[in-house]
């Protein structure tokens, strides 16, 4: 195994069990140095004990390298590569078969830690047919949400990708906000010209429950609104945070109604709907999109988590929008709005 490969493979297992940002970052700014060498000299800074010379490498990244460069698999890759994920369930495991790609994520043109062609690559790489880039709205500031003019020129950038990439399809995307008003927060011409629209409430998330239903419900009947993203806004990990408090049945009924899908999103700090929530959406005939909402080509691997969560609440398979081939889900984004 190559030095570079050994530290981004470890990096990307970082991330998939959940680590500290700066340990993950640690292990990409080593590779990113190993890059700049070529085998020889790699040999030569390894024999000498110069590796930490090396701008980005320290003792542990170190020690990974001068592994890999005697042609050993590094200790530290064997010991994150034995330590397996939560075991699913056999049911779990049946529906991530199933799933042909992922309708959430982002990149380092928002929030996400990784260049759009990095997530990409690394979607090819665990069997995606497709995954949704759907980077934040300008409104998001502290996420460095895309204007129309950022957006429009992530869509090329999206098209490059899928010249390299193809048959694999990055499909184009955003996760909108929805305002205080129940609009999207881009312009509606823009919003029709993309693949997939994820719409989310980051704002304002201690609204009165009937306001917040009123603002949901007005964003689902959107036409441009394909998935209602992690429709609580919970977090159950660290702090917390308390759910939003909404008419479940209203903003599900809506859903139902309109065709759109209510999210399953995979996040381990997030696992949003909870349970009962989810069980009254799939009572009322919603569509589900299990996600991941990852910010970091690991956090791809998340998937089983909201597959598991969708076993628990009875989800029908073929209930499942991205479990459909891609001609089938842009099918179905394009004529969103019908039953």
């Amino acid at each position: 195994m190559q030095a570079a490969d050994a530290l981004r493979r470890i990096a990307f297992l970082l991330e998939r069990d959940g680590a500290e940002t700066y340990k993950v970052r640690a292990f990409r700014r080593a590779a990113a140095a190993v890059d700049q060498l070529d085998a020889a000299e790699l040999e030569q800074l390894a024999s000498s004990g110069g590796l930490k010379r090396l701008e980005g490498v320290g003792d542990t990244t170190g020690r990974v390298i001068a592994e890999a460069v005697a042609g050993k698999v590094p200790s530290y890759l064997a010991e994150l590569e034995a330590s397996e994920p939560v075991a699913l369930s056999p049911q779990a495991l049946t529906i991530r078969a199933s799933l042909k790609g992922d309708c959430h994520s982002h990149s380092d043109w928002s929030d996400g830690g990784s260049p759009i062609l990095e997530m990409a690559e690394t979607a090819v790489a665990i069997g995606h047919d497709y995954l949704a880039l759907t980077d934040h709205s300008p409104r998001l500031t502290v996420a460095r949400g895309l204007s129309a003019e950022r957006l429009r020129d992530q869509l090329e950038v999206v098209a490059a990708v899928n010249e390299q990439l193809a048959p694999f399809r990055l499909l184009t995307g955003i996760e909108v906000d929805i305002l205080e008003d129940g609009a999207l927060d881009q312009d509606d011409g823009l919003l029709s010209e993309l693949d997939l629209v994820v719409a989310s409430v980051h704002s304002k998330l201690k609204m009165e429950a009937p306001e917040m239903t009123r603002r949901m419900v007005k964003a689902i009947e959107s036409p441009h609104c394909d998935i209602l993203g992690h429709c609580t806004g919970r977090l159950i990990k660290g702090k917390g945070r308390e759910p939003s408090r909404f008419d479940p049945e209203a903003v599900f009924a809506a859903c139902a109604r309109t065709g759109t899908a209510v999210e399953i999103n995979s996040r381990p700090e997030r696992q949003d709907p909870p349970d009962d929530l989810l069980r009254l959406a799939v009572g009322l005939g919603c569509h589900v999109s299990i996600d991941t909402d990852a910010h970091a080509p690991g956090q791809l691997e998340w998937l089983g988590i909201g597959c598991e969560k969708a076993v628990q609440a009875g989800v029908d398979a073929a209930s499942i929008v991205n479990s459909w081939p891609l001609d089938r889900l842009l099918e179905w984004a394009g004529r969103h709005g019908s039953p």
